[in-house]
Formats: C-alpha cells, sequence, structure tokens
C-alpha cells in the first residue's frame, strides 16, 4: 500500500473502504495480488451492468485495436460511431418509439448532466433549474450545484445561483396528490415568488441519495407540470439506465418521455469513459461548437457499446432475468427483516438497484465492513449512509446471486442481533 499512501491524494475514496489490491476481475468476481476473489456487489458504482470483462466485448475490443482502429476523433465522423448510433437507433430507440438525437458529451456522467443544463437553458431562455431533495447529478460545478448533499455541495466554495430544490417523491409525509400539488404550488401560486424553471431533473431511482424510487402517479404528474410550465424533464438515468431497473430506461416503465435523457457509467459495457444525451429533436437547438469537449469521440467505448447493445438488448432475456432477480432478493432478504424487525429493516429501490435500509445509525456501514471481511463487496448510500446498496452485475449467475444474498442477510441479522445484546446490557447496567 506505500505507494498508494505516498503518491495518491487523500481524496482517494472506495479504496479505503476496501483496502486491496486488486489485479484482476471477471464476471461478478475480483480478485486480488493475494489470490482472493470478491464477490461483487459494487459493479463500479453502476458502471459494470454486464460484469468485468466481458468476453464478447474484450474480443471486439482487441480486434479492434489490432486492426489499427480509430481511437480518438473529437466529432469527426467514423465508421465506429456509424455503426454505434445504428445498432442504438434500431435496438433501443425504434422498439420504445422514442425520437432522439444523440449528442456526445466529454466522458462522464457529470459531462452528460453539463450539457443537459446547459442546453435547457438555452431552449428556454430561462435560468433556474428545479432538481429534487437526494438528488446526486455528479461533482462538476454545474452538476454539483443540483447535488442535494450540503457536503459535497459545500466543496465547490461558491453558491451557484438559479438553482431551485423541490421535495422529491415521499420526501414529505403526504399523499402522491398532495405532493404534486405541493410542487405545483411553489412553482405557480400567487405570491410563491419562485421563477419558472428551464427544466426539472430527477432520478427515477436515487442512486446516492438512498435508492428511493419514484411512482408512476408521481413520475406522470412532474411530466406534466413541466409541459404545462414550459418547463423540460431532464431524466438522469447515468446510475439507473442501461437495464439496472430491468428495462433499458428506468422511466419506461413510469409511462413518460423525457425531453433529455442523461446516460453514462454502464453505456460502453466495459466502464469505458463513455456518455451521451438523448436530446428531443424539438429542444436540439444548438449552434455548431456550442458545446465541445476532446474527449467526445471515445470509438473503443462505442466499439463494445456497441457489442453490449446487441448481445443484451435484441431480446428482452435481459430484462426478464433482472425482474426475476429482484423478485427472488425481496424474498430472500425478508428473513433479514422478519428476524430483525425491531430494528426497522426494510428493502429500498427498484430492479437490480436495491439495498437495505438500517433504522439505526452506523448499522449499514458496519454491514458493508463485515461483508467485506467475508468476500463480498458492496457500498453504503443515503443521506447519512444508512442504506446498504446492492448492485451485482445483471449477469451474475444465479448461485453466486444467491450466496451473496445468503451473506447479506446473515450479516445484517448478525449485526441488528449484537446491537440489541449491547441495548440490553446498557439497559441492565442503568438498572
Amino acid at each position: 500500500m506505500k505507494i498508494f499512501n505516498n503518491l495518491e491524494s487523500e481524496v482517494r475514496s472506495y479504496c479505503r473502504s476496501f483496502p486491496v489490491i486488486f489485479s484482476a476481475a471477471n464476471g461478478a468476481w475480483l480478485e486480488d495480488t493475494e489470490g482472493s476473489q470478491y464477490l461483487d456487489f459494487f459493479a463500479g458504482a453502476g458502471a459494470l451492468n454486464y460484469g468485468h470483462n466481458d468476453p464478447d466485448m474484450i474480443a471486439a475490443v482487441i480486434k479492434y485495436l489490432k486492426n489499427d482502429g480509430l481511437l480518438h476523433s473529437l466529432d469527426l465522423h467514423s465508421t465506429t460511431k456509424a455503426n454505434f448510433l445504428h445498432t442504438f437507433e434500431t435496438l433501443i430507440l425504434q422498439p420504445r418509439q422514442l425520437d432522439y438525437k444523440v449528442q456526445f458529451t466529454a466522458p462522464t456522467g457529470s459531462d452528460a448532466v453539463e450539457a443537459a443544463i446547459k442546453l435547457a437553458r438555452k431552449s428556454t431562455g430561462r435560468s433556474t433549474i428545479a432538481c429534487f431533495t437526494g438528488g446526486y447529478h455528479g461533482m462538476s460545478l454545474g452538476a454539483l450545484s443540483l447535488t442535494a448533499n450540503p457536503e459535497k455541495r459545500g466543496l465547490a466554495g461558491i453558491s451557484i445561483p438559479g438553482i431551485m430544490r423541490l421535495p422529491y417523491e415521499n420526501f414529505l409525509e403526504l399523499s402522491t396528490l398532495e405532493q404534486l400539488n405541493v410542487i405545483e404550488s411553489m412553482l405557480t401560486k400567487p405570491g410563491a415568488g419562485s421563477d419558472l424553471p428551464a427544466a426539472f431533473i430527477i432520478e427515477c431511482v436515487q442512486g446516492e441519495g438512498g435508492l428511493n424510487a419514484i411512482s408512476k402517479q408521481w413520475a406522470q404528474g412532474v411530466a406534466q407540470l413541466a409541459k404545462e410550465i414550459g418547463a423540460l424533464l431532464i431524466v438522469d438515468d447515468i446510475q439507473a439506465g442501461c437495464g439496472r431497473t430491468g428495462n433499458f430506461f428506468s422511466f419506461e416503465s413510469l409511462g413518460i418521455k423525457p425531453d433529455i435523457v442523461c446516460l453514462s457509467k454502464s453505456l460502453s459495457g466495459l466502464g469505458l469513459p463513455f456518455s451521451v444525451n438523448l436530446v428531443s429533436r424539438s429542444q436540439d437547438c444548438w449552434s455548431a461548437g456550442e458545446h465541445i469537449g476532446t474527449f467526445r469521440g471515445n470509438n473503443l467505448a462505442m466499439v463494445s457499446a456497441t457489442v453490449a447493445l446487441q448481445k443484451y438488448w435484441s431480446n428482452d432475456s435481459l430484462t426478464s432475468t433482472t425482474l426475476i432477480r429482484e423478485k427472488q432478493a425481496r424474498v430472500q432478504l425478508a428473513s433479514c427483516i422478519e428476524s430483525a424487525q425491531q430494528h426497522n429493516i426494510k428493502v429500498v429501490g427498484r430492479g437490480m438497484m436495491m439495498g437495505l435500509h438500517f433504522g439505526i445509525h452506523g448499522l449499514a456501514e458496519k454491514a458493508s465492513k463485515e461483508l467485506f471481511k467475508h468476500n463480498l463487496i458492496a457500498e453504503t448510500c443515503g443521506a447519512q449512509n444508512e442504506i446498504l446498496k446492492l448492485m451485482p452485475p445483471l449477469t451474475i449467475k444465479s448461485e453466486e446471486f444467491q450466496k451473496g444474498l445468503k451473506l447479506v442477510a446473515d450479516v445484517s441479522i448478525e449485526l441488528a442481533k449484537k446491537h440489541q445484546d449491547t441495548k440490553e446490557v446498557i439497559s441492565c447496567s442503568l438498572v
């Protein structure tokens, strides 16, 4: 570890939770330099929906490299880009009756968000962006201003204007209709004093914010309100997209069609840097060169992305498997809930983007550390890291998935029992 401690910035994060040196990976497994294998329920924070080193994608990339394939092209035309666009249109857009233009942004999800809010402001002539409690949209300055976490946002060192924060569904203890009425009143009621926003930006399942998932009624209510007041609807599908919730897009089952969709993370299939925005034709009002980036032409990522689409999205097999796995997980984790009811543990999330919400502060982090000791990697999320986040590859084998779920349930139950025993001891000592 000496080289990392001496030379790598103190900003490093995930490696502190999982302090080993990884040397190889395959499917749902990581291997360290000592030969120990770890079941991956982290999946690169959602960048590895198809697992590590898919053999068909690797083969295509190796072939492309050996044949002197174009690697860097800015936004020049390339055969690789043409193949990706054709495949994306044929397998993703047309079957869903979606008519989007594809904007290649710079490599990260934050870059996609920056481009989306910039385009919304240009298209509408308004400056305010409406975002939601619990939201996370990236660490660059504009995206960070939309992020709910005050500690992360405070590191920007400056307060960015033009942001309106609204309550995400169930943030308020009201019915869905009442929650929608609150949002509408905040924007349109005389005397509210709010500027109409250029856009609403939402995550249909909040990745870092706690795996909160919106209902169809709430999603359609926000979409309708956006239409009525002339605002765009942006869906940040960076973590929840590419099949993570079952369908390719997280908004498909909600009956809405966003004006802009931000995609990244698993889009390349191999975890290579790659981001795009899907933009409604009526909103594609860019002039040439108004939003640029040196690495918006990652042809190698387009090669693997094309294979990923062809392999996993030519039929509904992956979607069906993901939804079946979600049901399996809810059943298996139910034992955890039943055995520790007094600790208010509950399953949250949607699809294979789910987790355990612990009602006791600190237990989720303890669960993550204990699971790592048993060679399973899972992170935490939520405003107070109160949720153990379970995001294995969508392609994980059934026996691997069941093994991981059993371990999660066993560790969670044991921690809950230990906490209860500690409380009882303390209670007795005070008598």
